[in-house]
């Protein structure tokens, strides 16, 4: 059995996993920086992938300097993003073929994302994936977020299942540090961000995409 334990229940991030938004916020960021004349490398970019604003603010500020306008900045990247987002997100291979495969054993599923339950609406909604899912645990209803385990914690308790019996799948370092933290059999789904040997520790599995998990689960 290629997972150590039945799943009975999987917990999905969003960003980088489930839609290729990372790739998008990316080159927002990148517009907005070219617009103060500065540069946004990919590097910065990568050591804030899976926070929350308030932690990626320290990066910005770091990288940018002291006296960085965040809300200025904010407004930016999001005016950019959106114009981005008109044009249509796309899903990550396999999306859709493992929630269908969920959906035929009966597993209940949630999202734990740090984006805000706007994001999942505006990111998920125009390919009718946000009411696949039984749970949605936001930004919005996090008192800590990753890499601390609330997020994963609070998706459990949302369906009523063990931790310890849930399926955690992350594209981030910090999402993996959450899952694992919370105790759930974690697989890195690598997107950004290539797995490194504290990633292999916490994981159970690294896989190349949701086709690859899918085959697990139905084994």
């Amino acid at each position: 059995m290629p997972l150590p334990r039945p799943v009975k229940a999987v917990v999905f991030d969003m960003d980088g996993l489930l839609v290729d938004t990372e790739t998008v916020v990316y080159r927002a960021m990148q517009r907005a920086a070219g617009g103060i004349g500065s540069e946004m490398p990919f590097a910065t970019f990568q050591r804030m992938v899976g926070l929350q604003h308030a932690h990626s603010d320290l990066i910005l500020v770091e990288h940018f300097g002291a006296g960085f306008d965040l809300t200025a900045w904010s407004v930016a990247v999001s005016a950019h993003f959106r114009e981005e987002l008109a044009a249509g997100i796309a899903l990550k291979a396999g999306v859709v073929e493992i929630l269908d495969h969920l959906d035929a054993a009966g597993l209940p599923r949630a999202i734990a994302t740090s984006s805000s339950l706007e994001s999942v609406r505006l990111s998920l909604g125009p390919h009718s994936l946000v009411e696949r899912f039984h749970a949605l645990v936001t930004r919005d209803v996090q008192t800590r977020g990753k890499p601390h385990p609330e997020p994963f914690l609070k998706a459990a308790e949302a369906l009523g299942v063990d931790p310890t019996d849930c399926l955690a799948l992350e594209d981030s370092h910090n999402g993996v540090r959450s899952a694992s933290a919370a105790g759930m059999m974690t697989v890195m789904v690598p997107d950004m961000l290539d797995p490194t040997e504290e990633m292999e520790t916490l994981c159970v599995r690294i896989a190349r995409d949701l086709h690859e998990v899918r085959g697990w689960l139905a084994a």
